[in-house]
C-alpha cells in the first residue's frame, strides 16, 4: 500500500492516513510513503522503495485523472503496477463515465458544458428541484447544491468555481429526489466482491459489482422516501473516505482476511 507522507517528515504518514497506515503495517501489509508535495512538482520517490514487480494500492488524496496518470507512470517507472488503471480510475471518479451503466438506479442526470444555457437545457423537465455538481463533487457550503429553479443553476456553478477554484470536467444537473434522513451508507467493491461495514451489502451493490469495470470502488446508496435504495455516487476506492467503517474491518477487506 502506498500512502502520502507527512508534509514535514517524509518518514511519517500524513495525519489523515496515519490510522490506516498503522493498521496496515500491524496486519503485515507492506507499506510505503511518498511526498505528495514532491509529487506535485513532478518527483516521485517511495520510502521504503517499492520492490519491482509488486502490485500497488494507493490510499491517499483525491487526484484528477491526469494526475493519477502521472502517479501511475511514476510507479511503473520503478517496475511496479497499480491495482487500478488510469482508465478504471476515471471510470469511477467521473459521474458521466459510470452513469449510463447505472441509470435505472440513480437520479436522472443531464451533463452539460460550463458555457451551456442551463435554463434552456432544463426547459420542459419540470423536476421538483435541481441538484448541481461538477463531474466529481457538489457544493458543500451552507448554500448547498440544490437549485429550486433552472435559473438558479448558473449561480451554483459559479459558487462551485469560487469555493473550489474550478469545475472538474463539466456540469452535472441531477433530478432532486427526496431521501430518508440519515439513510446514506458507503459500501466498497474489491475485485468484484461487495463489502459492507457490518458484513452485508444489499443486492444493488452486488449488481453494481457486476457492471462496473474497476477492481476497487466505493458505492454510496440511500433510501428514497418510499424505501427504495438509490445510488447516490460511485468513487474510486483508493481516494474514498472510510466514512463509518472501522479501520480494522477496512484493512481486513483490503488484505483478504476473514471478515
Amino acid at each position: 500500500m502506498l500512502f502520502p507522507s507527512d508534509p514535514f517528515n517524509k518518514r511519517l504518514a500524513d495525519e489523515a492516513y496515519g490510522e490506516e497506515y498503522a493498521a496496515a503495517r500491524a496486519a503485515g501489509v507492506a507499506c510505503s510513503l511518498f511526498s505528495f508535495e514532491d509529487f506535485e512538482t513532478g518527483q516521485f520517490r517511495a520510502l521504503p522503495a517499492l520492490s519491482a514487480g509488486v502490485e500497488v494500492l494507493y490510499r491517499g488524496w483525491m487526484l484528477s485523472p491526469d494526475r493519477y496518470v502521472r502517479l501511475h507512470q511514476g510507479i511503473a517507472g520503478v517496475g511496479c503496477a497499480m491495482l487500478t488503471s488510469p482508465a478504471q480510475y476515471r471510470h469511477c471518479h467521473y459521474l458521466p463515465e459510470w452513469y449510463a451503466l447505472c441509470e435505472e438506479f440513480t437520479p436522472e442526470t443531464v451533463v452539460l458544458a460550463r458555457d451551456a444555457d442551463f435554463a434552456a437545457a432544463m426547459e420542459g423537465r419540470n423536476w421538483p428541484a435541481y441538484f448541481v455538481k461538477d463531474y466529481v463533487k457538489s457544493l458543500t457550503t451552507q448554500r448547498g447544491s440544490v437549485a429550486a429553479t433552472p435559473h438558479e443553476i448558473g449561480e451554483l456553478v459559479g459558487l462551485i468555481e469560487r469555493y473550489r477554484g474550478a469545475l472538474e470536467g463539466g456540469v452535472c444537473i441531477r433530478k432532486f429526489e427526496q431521501l430518508q434522513a440519515d439513510s446514506e451508507e458507503r459500501y466498497f467493491v474489491l475485485r468484484g466482491q461487495a463489502f459492507g461495514r457490518e458484513g452485508i451489502a444489499p443486492a444493488l451493490v452486488h449488481e453494481l459489482a457486476r457492471r462496473i469495470d474497476s477492481p476497487f470502488f466505493s458505492v454510496d446508496v440511500a433510501a428514497s422516501s418510499e424505501g427504495t435504495l438509490r445510488l447516490i455516487e460511485l468513487g474510486d476506492g483508493q481516494v474514498s473516505d472510510r466514512k463509518q467503517w472501522q479501520v480494522e474491518r477496512f484493512m481486513a477487506m483490503l488484505d483478504g482476511r476473514r471478515l
